[in-house]
């Protein structure tokens, strides 16, 4: 299994994963003719790609994936209510499923979770590989992390966790209180201090590759995010490579093994 993340942050997401001739599109956020760039920056056409799954329905996780669809031949998944809060998806055919459901996408089981953020139905994503079992988390996008999650998100290969703020920035950011609430809420995003938590609750000596994702441009910094999870991992077993995710160019690919290269600026450091 080999997964980029083509963008990630409030301007746009989208994670490419793929695995023996499976290729699917979690989150296609990006214009079409930017998804294209971004996918041509590696080598990968959009008609290699089979599917794309959205997450939810915020402008930055949907934007491109009607047109990327009609133009590409896609097939579209998105839970029920995702589909409900855009209804532009119904034009795009998307298949519907509900949250809790898994897909099954060639060589790829991508098992869908609820997660708390204030969409109408939103999921994170865990995707196994059926010839290798090598297996990623794709968790980006919600306010706090179920206790469930320990369980759902044990033994990866490889995660995707969203990083999205500092709390300290946050509160003396540009945001008005009511938006403060909103990110740092239950429904919001993660800080770097709870992602870590939540890290250092589910990691173990055969995770291979941490990336953090949805960094805020105007509240975090990838060198504060990558310091503030090597403080919470510093007595744990995670002996992998820690990446941050950037929102301008693509970053990866990402493996069961511990090294990745660099298809964009990319943040890095092993613990």
């Amino acid at each position: 299994m080999r997964v980029w993340v083509l963008g990630s942050g409030s301007a746009g997401n989208a994670v490419l994963v793929e695995s023996g001739d499976t290729r699917i599109l979690i989150d296609a956020g990006f214009p079409v003719r930017e998804l294209a760039a971004r996918l041509a920056a590696i080598g990968v056409s959009g008609e290699s790609i089979e599917s794309a799954i959205v997450t939810h329905e915020h402008t930055d996780h949907v934007r491109g994936v009607c047109a990327a669809a009609k133009r590409w031949k896609w097939s579209v998944y998105a839970s029920s209510g995702t589909i409900a809060g855009y209804p532009l998806l119904r034009e795009a055919c998307a298949r519907p499923f509900s949250a809790g459901d898994a897909l099954e996408l060639g060589d790829l089981r991508v098992q869908t979770v609820r997660t708390p953020h204030d969409g109408t139905e939103p999921v994170a994503m865990l995707a196994t590989a059926r010839s290798s079992g090598v297996r990623a988390g794709i968790v980006y996008d919600l306010g706090h992390v179920p206790p469930s999650y320990r369980a759902t998100f044990e033994r990866l290969d490889i995660l995707v966790l969203e990083s999205n703020h500092d709390e300290a920035m946050l509160r003396a950011g540009p945001y008005p209180p009511v938006v403060q609430a909103r990110i740092a809420g239950a429904y919001g995003h993660l800080s770097n201090r709870r992602s870590g938590m939540f890290a250092r609750d589910c990691v173990h000596a055969g995770l291979a590759q941490l990336v953090l994702a949805h960094l805020s441009e105007r509240c975090n910094q990838p060198a504060l995010a990558l310091d503030s999870m090597r403080e919470a991992l510093a007595t744990s077993r995670f002996r992998g490579a820690l990446h941050a995710a950037s929102q301008r160019a693509v970053c990866g690919p990402f493996t069961a093994g511990r090294a990745a290269a660099s298809a964009g600026r990319q943040l890095s450091l092993e613990l």
